[in-house]
């Protein structure tokens, strides 16, 4: 399948904290999504967590959150690259002169590796955080057939499902609200982007580049993560060849949303 050319997909940036009256020395940390979520959803609760230490902006997928929708084929690598060039671009126009760091979920997390993985050609990023995230996610006929469904049948349909598949038992009867914000952002996702992604995930399979790894990189799992468990996120680890990983108990796939508090925390200890 052909994608779309790298420098043609445009990523929507959203700023999570406020530049203003920021030191332009403040580390910058960009987030990324997991698929189904806009990234305010996902990383909002997150923020106030990382806000004293960060500039963060986060990035959506294509026609999810505030992402343009895309009907043409991507990749992976495509979305690294379109998430440097946010990155530049950010730096920029904020006049921003401190550290870059990456952290991002599931897809976002696979970008994460292929950030890790492109870095000694392309420097972007100082660290990379892969959060709940493997080096291949599930099988190709698997996600083929999940795009042919949903570019049929819409992204609604995925609602019962996902919820299933995202959340730590409890979760949901304890975070109503926060619940509710991550499926909405999936209801409202476009189906001809969701199938895109799903495409490409079908593809992404980084396992025997990993070592090629340039920067630090921590792996991040849920304990109950059904989707990519612990045991992906110790084999990305002790693959790169500067890696770390840990555990959050009682968190399944969405580990910002679940774990805000933690997520953070981690994040902030790894990076300094």
């Amino acid at each position: 399948m052909t994608s779309a050319p790298a420098d043609r997909l445009s990523l929507a940036g959203s700023w999570l904290t406020s530049p203003e009256d920021a030191p332009a020395e403040k580390p910058l940390l960009i987030v990324g999504p997991s698929l189904g979520t806009s990234v305010e959803a996902l990383w909002r609760p997150a923020v106030s967590f990382l806000e004293k230490r960060f500039h963060v902006v986060g990035w959506d997928l294509p026609g999810h959150g505030a992402g343009t929708p895309e009907a043409e084929a991507f990749s992976i690598t495509d979305l690294a690259q379109g998430v440097r060039r946010l990155t530049a671009a950010v730096r920029q126009e904020a006049g921003l002169t401190g550290p870059a760091y990456y952290a991002g979920v599931s897809i976002g997390g696979a970008v994460a590796q292929q950030l890790a993985v492109d870095a000694e050609a392309e420097p972007t990023f100082e660290k990379v955080v892969v959060l709940c995230s493997a080096a291949k996610i599930g099988e190709p006929v698997a996600w083929r057939e999940r795009a042919e469904f949903v570019e049929q049948a819409g992204t609604p349909s995925m609602v019962e499902g996902s919820a299933k598949r995202w959340f730590a038992p409890g979760f949901i009867e304890a975070q109503p609200a926060i619940t509710a914000g991550l499926l909405h952002s999936l209801q409202n996702s476009d189906r001809h982007s969701y199938a895109r992604c799903c495409e490409a995930l079908g593809e992404f399979d980084l396992r025997e580049k990993l070592r090629g790894a340039a920067v630090p990189v921590l792996a991040v799992a849920g304990a109950e993560d059904a989707v990519c468990p612990p045991e992906q996120a110790e084999l990305i680890a002790q693959t790169v060849p500067q890696g770390r990983h840990a555990v959050l108990a009682d968190v399944g796939h969405l580990a910002p949303a679940e774990a805000p508090e933690q997520t953070a925390e981690l994040i902030k200890e790894f990076i300094a």
